[in-house]
């Protein structure tokens, strides 16, 4: 029997473009700053030119692969620069059914980072010395800064949004656009990865700006299914289009 039914037919994790929190990250810690210089709540961060460029990109990649291959809906983060980067996919005529509005879902929101948001990691260590140390010896899987959230946080949220996606998108092909942290705990869920694994993967290199993750759901010889990760960090569409390659830290903070 198949059991697909249970899943879509396939899975795209996209990360959004480099947006203008992550140029002004790097600037203030370049210059040793404590505070990032954004005024803007971090939910109305928008997508750096680059950024815009490197949503065009993906979208095209979207759009050149044949029509029954391409992702029939998009679920974004509320986040404008995730918006933004959905939206330029739509454009970009890269759905199988032609341009949609995306679907907006709270759960796919960046992680929440309380006391710590617009914060340096040298603005934590200057403001919150005990809350610092705290996070350096419990680790940030398990961390939740007062007033925000840890990486288990975001995967109980993520659990829930898995669930919907498998009631209402089962055997469908289903592209989500999120965030850098987002995107690693989907795939501690989907690859049924332990701590310690996701923390190395999380080590081993950022996530990419527009990075594109894919996994299938093919039934197996039993007719079971189950995911299977097909692509990784994607960044080829990118460098097909012209659009320079960024893995700045998704968060507002420098508390990686």
């Amino acid at each position: 029997m198949n059991q697909r039914q249970h899943w879509p037919e396939k899975l795209w994790l996209v990360r959004h473009g480099q947006s203008q929190g992550n140029v002004a990250r790097d600037l203030a810690h370049e210059a040793g700053h404590l505070e990032i210089g954004i005024e803007e709540r971090d939910v109305d961060v928008p997508l750096s030119e680059l950024g815009f460029r490197q949503a065009r990109a993906a979208g095209e990649y979207f759009a050149a692969l044949p029509k029954d291959q391409r992702p029939e809906l998009i679920l974004t983060s509320p986040y404008i620069r995730a918006r933004q980067t959905a939206l330029a996919i739509c454009e970009a005529d890269a759905l199988a059914d032609g341009p949609r509005k995306a679907i907006v879902d709270e759960r796919l929101r960046e992680r929440e980072f309380g006391i710590f948001d617009r914060l340096t990691t040298a603005g934590i260590k200057a403001r919150f010395p005990e809350e610092a140390e705290h996070r350096a010896r419990l680790g940030k899987f398990y961390h939740r800064p007062p007033g925000g959230e840890s990486w288990a946080d975001v995967i109980l949220r993520l659990r829930s949004m898995l669930n919907t996606i498998n009631l209402h998108y089962s055997d469908r092909r289903v592209l989500v656009v999120a965030h850098q942290v987002v995107v690693l705990c989907f795939r501690y869920i989907l690859d049924e990865l332990e701590e310690a694994e996701i923390l190395t993967i999380d080590k081993q290199a950022e996530v990419l700006n527009c990075g594109i993750c894919a996994y299938d759901f093919e039934p197996d010889k039993a007719g079971l299914c189950a995911p299977k990760l097909a692509l990784w960090n994607h960044g080829t569409p990118l460098e097909e289009q012209g659009a320079a390659k960024t893995a700045e830290p998704d968060q507002m903070t420098g508390t990686r």
